[in-house]
């Protein structure tokens, strides 16, 4: 997610439900799937995951007013992906962007909205449209590659919301998934 986000890289501490989601997200990997057939495969790995009450540890689920907090739950060590954990305070959401890499979102707790666009136009002229929002409670899963994934996030809830990211690179190197930001549409400023 964009860099704004408060980042932690030191000290990482695993549950095991963390350690046997990278083993099952490892097994999807050496199927060679396409990107989204990969982040779709990936989704359903995380599904059984969401909503456990040990699958975090109590520093994992803290936030911060100032910003959604990302916490850093596991690395791959070859950089094939990373797993992070987003904890959003009412109000808090991401800028509009797409990503690098193939990515999935799974709710853990409480619920996101989740604003998705797309580009229109011809030639060198192209608008930023909204193409639907989506409100997405516990449980619920998305699965996006480039291109065609652009969105935001945004807790527009009155409490602490916590989602799973799964991205298809190494977030502890990049700092994010962010490729690029957008400006919102016209119709939303």
């Amino acid at each position: 997610m964009p860099s704004s986000a408060a980042y932690e890289a030191t000290g990482v501490t695993t549950t095991p439900w963390i350690v046997d989601l990278a083993s099952g997200i490892r097994e999807v990997l050496r199927r060679d799937l396409t990107p989204l057939m990969t982040a779709r495969q990936v989704a359903e790995v995380l599904r059984p995951s969401l909503g456990r009450p040990d699958l975090l540890t109590a520093a994992q689920q803290e936030g911060d007013p100032q910003t959604y907090r990302q916490h850093l739950l596991h690395g791959e060590p070859d950089g094939s992906f990373s797993v992070v954990a987003l904890v959003w305070l009412p109000g808090q959401r991401t800028p509009i962007h797409d990503h690098v890499c193939w990515c999935v979102a799974g709710v853990h707790q409480g619920q996101e909205t989740e604003h998705r666009y797309r580009l229109t136009g011809d030639g060198g002229a192209t608008e930023l449209v909204r193409d639907r929002s989506l409100v997405n409670p516990t449980g619920a899963l998305s699965a996006i590659a480039p291109p065609g994934d652009i969105h935001q996030v945004c807790n527009t809830g009155s409490s602490k919301a916590i989602s799973l990211h799964i991205y298809g690179a190494d977030i502890s190197r990049l700092g994010t998934s962010v490729r690029r930001t957008y400006p919102a549409p016209h119709d939303e400023t």
